[in-house]
């Protein structure tokens, strides 16, 4: 991904961010990281068909669109008049899209259409248009899929159009509605991708979290969402992952330890042996921050690679000593899969930026949320896809 675009969402109202394959994004309390992190998420659901519920649990459109006004004036942003609304001109639209090197997608999300008798699910958006491209720019010439009217068409390798029989539900996503192999092989491959995109911000450490007692043991490449499975991770990760890399990233963070993942009867335990303790730390006796650094080595040296990982201020809890060793981490990752770290802790922000991070910092400006020393200019071109 070399582009996101998001426009009207909750402060979002227009950002075209250029991405590396390493980046960190910070900025102040409320200047739009969450924002973005759940955008992201958003387009990922998209690929699982649960876009449109996930809004619907935000609130729905009324409750996650763009708040401030359509077109903010110049008289206002130079402070000479107060913010005030506007005739809108165009429809309620919340729209969603990336872009790479290979392939691209956009949604388009919108009220509801009124129907005869009215609906329940009142705060269920509908998807408006949807389109997949080749390259890193939206233009005629590059569509490979597009919706639009519940109607679907796919480009055939022969130039040609192939129209989806029958009309998709409004609510639902071409991508994971469309799956014929032989007529929509981008799709498909694109859909892929988004599936194996990863998301952390639900780790936990509390005294009770799973990752502290015995979990059944089994093969275990992709860490789960909260943790539980950390001991069988990390021993997948010692068997056939990168168990140097493991070695190295322990004895980064805590010279002359090492992890040990004791099992009985099917059921596996951690344990951390530390230089100068006559017996080694179980789970249970973790600080918050070395358990969550331990997560962080399971999900960035996961065997199995995903496009994307996004991680949520990765360094809560940690200890000041522990951020030098995760940016090293995440570096390293890097090279495998594509890395975003939502952070404001400034320490971590530069320990990134000597691993040649690309930083985007947030800020806001009359409600809405900007990129600091980012104008219209320096954006990457971005065009989203007609209604």
């Amino acid at each position: 991904m070399s582009t996101l675009a998001i426009e009207g969402y909750r402060s979002l109202r227009q950002l075209v961010l250029p991405l590396a394959q390493l980046n960190v994004v910070t900025g102040a309390n409320g200047s739009g990281k969450s924002s973005l992190y759940r955008a992201l998420r958003l387009l990922a659901d998209s690929s699982r068909n649960g876009a449109v519920a996930a809004l619907a649990r935000q609130g729905g459109l009324p409750s996650t669109l763009w708040a401030g006004p359509e077109v903010i004036g110049r008289a206002v942003r130079e402070g000479r008049y107060p913010v005030q609304g506007t005739v809108r001109s165009g429809p309620v639209s919340l729209r969603l899209g990336f872009a790479g090197d290979d392939f691209g997608y956009a949604m388009d999300l919108g009220l509801p259409s009124p129907t005869d008798g009215g609906s329940a699910f009142q705060l269920d958006p509908e998807i408006k248009a949807e389109a997949i491209w080749s390259g890193p720019v939206l233009r005629p010439a590059a569509v490979l899929a597009e919706r639009g009217r519940g109607a679907v068409r796919v480009r055939q390798a022969d130039g040609g159009w192939w129209r989806v029989p029958g009309a998709i539900q409004p609510f639902d996503s071409m991508l994971s509605e469309i799956a014929d192999p032989q007529r929509t092989p981008e799709l498909l491959a694109l859909r892929e991708r988004i599936r194996t995109w990863r998301f952390y911000d639900q780790l936990r450490t509390d005294a009770n979290a799973p990752a502290r007692a015995s979990q059944i043991g089994t093969r275990t490449f992709i860490l789960d969402h909260d943790g539980a499975d950390l001991a069988a991770a990390l021993q997948t990760i010692r068997e056939i992952g990168d168990h140097d890399a493991l070695v190295t990233a322990i004895d980064h963070a805590f010279p002359g330890s090492r992890l040990e993942v004791a099992g009985e009867a099917g059921r596996f335990e951690l344990r951390l042996h530390q230089h100068g303790l006559l017996r080694p730390l179980h789970a249970a006796e973790l600080s918050d921050g070395t358990l969550r650094y331990l997560f962080w080595v399971a999900a960035l040296l996961t065997p199995r690679a995903p496009a994307l990982l996004v991680l949520n201020e990765p360094e809560t809890s940690l200890h000041p000593d522990l951020i030098a060793p995760l940016a090293d981490l995440a570096a390293a990752a890097s090279a495998r899969t594509q890395i975003i770290v939502v952070t404001h802790n400034p320490s971590l922000v530069a320990a990134l930026s000597d691993q040649e991070a690309r930083t985007i910092e947030l800020v806001k400006e009359h409600g809405q949320t900007a990129v600091a020393g980012q104008d219209s200019l320096d954006e990457p071109p971005w065009h989203w896809p007609k209604r």
